[in-house]
Parts: structure tokens; C-alpha cells; sequence
């Protein structure tokens, strides 16, 4: 005789793992939206509108290709501020904070995002795309591809 009543595989609220993940986060968006401000804040002073960001990863690897900088319709240089970034650390409610020179602020933001959306998007066939930072707007858009593999086999016996 079988069982044909679905398990339940849930896990408890109270389950230690699922917990320390919640509380991970819950930390890491609200650093997220702490880190997007003072990016944006740091933009808009320097008269930015816009950034763009290239990125591409395979291969268990992945980078930030180029960061392009825009005034209107005018290509920029990113200006030599530096910009607070925090970071959530797991497993702990601490949160370390570093300044950093505002490219690189960029760069851990987008990685941040990718991890946060796309949690390896550099392995196997990995993934490419772009983001688009509108400052006037105060958002982030991800312009998401992600490389599959593909193979298709037949085979017929007459």
C-alpha cells in the first residue's frame, strides 16, 4: 500500500538555520538600501544622471566589465569621492563598514545585487548584462542574461 498524501517538507520557523538565514537577510536589504543612498547621494552631488555598469562571468569567474559615467547625454568621468558602504556579515548582526573610492562603491553594489537576484550568475555558462543606475530617479535596473547550455539527442532504431 502507498501514501498518496503529500509530505510536508516545511521547514519550523524555529529551525536554527532557517532563522540565521532570515536574520541575514533581513541585515543585508536594509545595508542595501543604506549603501544604494549614500551612492546616490555621492552621484548627484557630482551633477551624475546616470551610470552604466557592464558585467560578465563564467567559468566560476565573473567581473564588472567597464563603469560608464553621464551627465545628461555626456559622458563623464566618475568624480574622486569616496563613499561609506556597509557590508552584512553571516551569522552575526554586526555590520562592517568601509569607505571606498566611488567606483568601488559601484562594483560592491552590483555584486551585491547579483548576489541578492541571481546567486551565481558566474558559474558553468554564467551570465552577462548590464545595469542602468538613473540617479535623478533613484533607481537600479538589471539588464539580465543568463547562458544555458544545450543539447539535444535522438536516437532511432528501424
Amino acid at each position: 500500500m502507498s501514501n498518496t498524501e503529500p509530505t510536508d517538507v516545511s521547514v519550523s520557523p524555529s529551525d536554527p538555520c532557517q532563522q540565521q538565514e532570515r536574520a541575514y537577510a533581513r541585515i543585508a536589504s536594509e545595508v542595501l538600501a543604506a549603501n544604494k543612498a549614500a551612492l546616490f547621494d555621492a552621484l548627484a552631488a557630482a551633477g551624475i544622471t546616470t551610470v552604466l555598469v557592464n558585467f560578465d562571468g563564467y567559468g566560476d569567474s565573473g567581473q564588472v566589465e567597464k563603469i560608464e559615467a553621464r551627465t545628461g547625454d555626456v559622458d563623464c568621468t566618475l568624480p574622486a569621492v569616496e563613499v561609506e558602504v556597509a557590508s552584512a556579515q553571516w551569522g552575526s548582526a554586526a555590520i562592517d563598514r568601509q569607505t571606498k573610492p566611488i567606483s568601488e562603491a559601484i562594483e560592491t553594489l552590483v555584486y551585491d545585487v547579483l548576489s541578492a537576484t541571481h546567486g551565481g550568475w558566474e558559474i558553468n555558462d554564467g551570465s552577462y548584462g548590464d545595469f542602468t543606475f538613473d540617479v535623478t530617479e533613484r533607481t537600479i535596473t538589471l539588464d539580465y542574461n543568463e547562458r544555458h547550455m544545450e543539447s539535444d539527442y535522438s536516437q532511432h532504431v528501424f
